[in-house]
């Protein structure tokens, strides 16, 4: 088995600094805010944040390709890091602390592909942060050395079961907010917490189930390891297994096939 520790230890190195930026301009009243072509919010906060983390992997891993939300692909090679600097930008530009930093490398899957083999989430506003490596277990804590192991839960019942989302209008505009609604009624209970939240939370057992109906795959690289590290599933909403459909559906594993009934494709 391959031995991610020093990877795993630079990734919580990139998340100390970005956490560093990040915070020092959370909240500032003089934070500038662009918007996209996409139509969503930039600060100047996610920008400093990736062109740091992006420093640093230029002097560590000079050989290693680099995919971030603000700066697209830098490099090839077999081994790529995939940043996105701040996750939940629109809840950072409004004084929410629920966003974070997401931290992932990603390994030649020997077809073409990449997996995600390490993962970090950090949101520094929440005093958070979760982390994992392939076959090393998913973790929380303050850093590696004060660390407890995460686990998702056992709930094998949806009308059991805690579901997390994002928000509404995704699944109306993909055709499948009535299926969305069937399975909110279904569980026991239903909470928008969003973005890379409600995966960790999946991890840790605090939640059954998430979904989202449009991501990218910085979105999704750390998220995706650290709910399989926690013996957790993650796939797409077409049941491939990973971060790379553009959408994601995570559960404890119990509840996936129901997951995927309400919300996968119909026909």
């Amino acid at each position: 088995m391959a031995d991610y520790h020093d990877d795993l230890r630079l990734a919580h190195v990139l998340a100390d600094a970005a956490d560093a930026a990040t915070m020092d301009r959370f909240k500032a009243l003089d934070l500038k805010v662009e918007t996209k072509p996409d139509m969503t919010p930039v600060s100047e906060a996610d920008r400093a944040a990736e062109e740091l983390i992006r420093g640093l992997l230029q002097r560590e891993r000079p050989h290693d390709a680099i995919l971030g939300e603000e700066y697209g692909v830098e490099g090839t090679g077999p081994r790529r890091w995939v940043v996105d600097p701040i996750d939940g930008t629109k809840n950072y530009v409004r004084g929410v602390p629920v966003w974070a930093t997401l931290i992932a490398l990603m390994e030649d899957d020997g077809d073409g592909g990449h997996r995600p083999v390490v993962g970090v989430v950090s949101a520094p506003a929440l005093g958070r942060r979760w982390w994992a490596a392939k076959g090393r277990g998913a973790y929380t804590g303050r850093d590696l050395e004060s660390a407890t192991r995460i686990r998702v839960s056992g709930v094998a019942k949806l009308a059991d079961a805690s579901f997390a989302y994002s928000s509404l209008t995704g699944w109306e505009e993909l055709g499948r907010l009535e299926g969305f609604l069937d399975l909110s009624r279904a569980c026991w209970r239903t909470r928008a917490y969003g973005d890379f939240w409600p995966y960790m939370m999946v991890a840790e057992g605090a939640v059954d189930l998430c979904a989202e109906p449009e991501l990218s795959l910085w979105d999704m690289a750390a998220n995706a390891i650290v709910v399989q590290e926690a013996g957790g599933t993650f796939t797409g909403l077409d049941g491939r297994e990973g971060p790379y459909s553009g959408n994601a559906a995570a559960s404890n594993g119990l509840l996936h096939g129901e997951l995927l009934g309400y919300l996968g494709p119909r026909g």
